[in-house]
């Protein structure tokens, strides 16, 4: 039938399209995304090298006085019980690993993300474009991602990273265009009375009032990076994902508890300390 179908009318050949497409790209841009692949590369090898550097005991201490101080005791009591959980199980440098990746991926999100969202926060035009591009990169299934940056970037490090901050990267925008356009409009208009310059309105005004929402995207951001952990394996990104991942490839269920276990624990440790940071922020 569909043959049939075929004969009468061509199959709009999509697919081919856009593997030209990006073929011709990554021909023409080889250069420059190897130097971006090593400079993520670079990075993210200082940082981690930077925590296992630290003493696994002094760094459980530091996030649990983090939590204390952001947190209270009940998070900072449940950091130091988890990490030093996840050191007992042996997955301590697996967790550096992927604690550089994420970390990462949330700088490169906030350093891109703010920008675009004060952007759509202040102008309508803005928004009209980038909200149907947010749509199409929160709707498109995480696995898609990793075809272009595996032609871009090759396997390893790099390309997990691109890949979780493509994935993770429209709440922050979303959020902080948000928080721009919730700021009361009489105290713009307070502003702009006392003569405040563009900047200044920004800065002073719109941006320390939308910080409660910005922080909700960001936080929402490192929720949506930590789910891209096991997907970024599949690209050769090192860390508690490529344990998951072996587990799953290997039938290995104590070792899947395990590090699903110490992604678990991350993530929780992560979300207390950005929603109480959230709520200080208020």
């Amino acid at each position: 039938m569909s043959d049939t179908y075929h004969h009468f009318i061509p199959k709009i050949e999509i697919g081919t399209w856009v593997q030209d497409a990006v073929d011709a790209f990554v021909n023409h841009t080889e250069t420059f995304f190897t130097g971006l692949g090593n400079g993520i590369n670079w990075f993210v090898e200082q940082l981690v090298d930077g925590f296992t550097w630290i003493n696994p005991f002094v760094f459980i201490i530091i996030v649990a006085a983090i939590a204390f101080w952001r947190s209270g005791w009940g998070v900072a009591i449940f950091s130091l019980v988890g990490l030093w959980f996840i050191f007992d199980l042996g997955y301590w440098p697996d967790t550096m690993q992927t604690l550089g990746l994420i970390l990462t991926a949330i700088i490169i999100s906030i350093i891109i993300g703010i920008p675009f969202g004060i952007w759509i926060g202040l102008s309508d035009a803005a928004k009209n474009i980038i909200t149907p591009i947010l749509d199409f990169m929160q709707t498109m299934p995480a696995f898609v991602y990793l075809i272009p940056v595996l032609f871009l970037f090759g396997t390893g490090m790099a390309p997990g990273v691109v890949a979780t901050v493509i994935f993770s990267m429209p709440p922050t925008i979303r959020m902080a265009g948000l928080g721009i356009r919730q700021v009361p409009e009489d105290l713009i208009e307070a502003s702009e009375a006392f003569g405040s310059t563009t900047s200044q309105k920004l800065f002073k005004v719109q941006l320390p009032l939308a910080m409660k929402t910005i922080m909700a995207g960001i936080n929402q951001s490192i929720m949506l990076a930590l789910s891209m952990v096991v997907i970024a394996s599949l690209v050769a990104a090192p860390g508690l994902g490529a344990k998951v991942y072996l587990a799953v490839t290997q039938l290995r269920l104590d070792i899947g508890v395990e590090s699903g276990l110490a992604i678990v624990i991350i993530a929780i440790v992560l979300d207390r300390i950005t929603q109480n940071t959230r709520k200080n922020k208020s």
